[in-house]
């Protein structure tokens, strides 16, 4: 079965690349979506629905009720990353150092569109709560709506999310029940010694060198503490020491990030990487301090919503070209903290350009590719005549 056509009238399509376009060359980052929260609540408001806005500071939801029935939530993503351009499209980003560098333009648009087309078409029934989030890079913006009521004011029966997907094959769909994003945990390590003249170091305590022994160790975690059949990343990303050439610094900065897949592994990664520091600590005379920060939890989809999800893609882009049972990222994803309070499900759209380079998201020279804009509305389409059948 090939892609099925869309249903979405043509000017509608027109307007989608327009709307995507417009927040493209307008990218807004975390709590500071007012003008993308603008162009989503006049659309909301032209489609017919009712809309909130400030949930979660920026958040809106556009809510559309027709009659008894399921009450369901789909989510998009609104903000955009602080990095600079290096693409040149028409429509690149005229904020120096703020780009759509993960596609939410993107996202924002198909839902927007889906939005219009449900509007003014027969074909189901019930009430559908449209939820743009704010501030999903780093900032928690999922974590921000939920507390500021969003499941107190719209009690959603499940929640949908989806993302593109430039490593996947176009009009592909991807998905899994159970984990389907990972942890994240960020760190940072302290490693205090006692400076000296680099010509005299027994004067003093090395902390580069126990910095260095910590870093070493820490692969052992990984390789050594964990099951190869479990999933752990622990990457370290910053290593801050010194500013001059003849002096042993006083101490040691390490930053890095943790992945992981379960609530143990997660548990595990921790102890066991404040057992090297102190041991390291121990035996090279350095005080070391460690500071874990918990960061988006696992993002994890449920059974009967999952497939739910596949049916409706199948409508759209072919049963042979979902997979159900895809392998877990190590990416994060702060839809978990809706995935927390309700059943639901996040797939991943194929956005790949056939016989092109595709650079990845955060990349300086990512495009969200316009050619899925159609599929990704279709989808959220069809997922709500699946679930809200008329």
């Amino acid at each position: 079965m090939a892609i099925v056509p869309s249903p979405l009238d043509p000017a509608l399509l027109r307007r989608m690349q327009q709307w995507r376009h417009d927040l493209h060359a307008h990218p807004e980052t975390a709590f500071s979506e007012f003008r993308t929260a603008d162009l989503v609540a006049r659309e909301l408001e032209r489609a017919g629905a009712v809309v909130h806005r400030g949930l979660g500071k920026t958040g809106v939801v556009g809510t559309f009720a027709r009659g008894d029935g399921p009450v369901i939530g789909l989510r998009a993503d609104m903000d955009a990353l602080d990095m600079q351009e290096l693409g040149e499209p028409a429509h690149r980003s005229t904020i120096a150092g703020k780009m759509h560098g993960c596609g939410h333009d993107g996202h924002t648009a198909m839902l927007l569109g889906a939005a219009h087309h449900l509007a003014a078409n027969p074909g189901w029934r019930g009430t559908l709560h449209l939820i743009f989030q704010p501030a999903e890079e780093h900032a928690g913006g999922g974590l921000a709506m939920v507390r500021d009521g969003l499941f107190d004011r719209y009690d959603c029966q499940a929640v949908f999310a989806l993302h593109n997907s430039p490593n996947l094959p176009f009009g592909t769909v991807s998905t899994r029940v159970g984990t389907v994003m990972a942890n994240c945990d960020t760190y940072e390590i302290t490693v205090t010694g006692k400076g000296c003249h680099a010509a005299q170091p027994e004067h003093g305590v090395d902390p580069i060198v126990a910095a260095a022994q910590v870093v070493i160790a820490m692969q052992t975690i990984v390789s050594r503490n964990v099951k190869p059949t479990d999933a752990l990343a622990m990457s370290l990303t910053q290593i801050h020491a010194g500013d001059t050439w003849n002096v042993v610094p006083n101490s040691v900065m390490l930053r890095g990030s943790c992945r992981s897949l379960t609530a143990a592994t997660r548990q595990l990664a921790e102890r066991r990487l404040r057992e090297v520091c102190a041991g390291v600590a121990l035996s090279s005379g350095a005080a070391i301090d460690v500071q874990v920060f918990r960061g988006y939890p696992a993002c994890i989809n449920t059974q009967d919503e999952v497939q739910l999800a596949v049916r409706a893609a199948a409508r759209v882009v072919g049963q042979a070209q979902v997979d159900a049972a895809c392998t877990p990222r190590m990416g994060s994803e702060d839809f978990a903290y809706m995935l927390e309070q309700r059943p639901g499900a996040y797939v991943f759209l194929g956005a790949a350009r056939p016989g092109q380079e595709n650079p990845p998201v955060h990349n300086p020279y990512y495009d969200f590719n316009d050619d899925i804009l159609p599929l990704g509305a279709h989808y959220w389409i069809e997922l709500v005549k699946e679930a809200m059948p008329a």
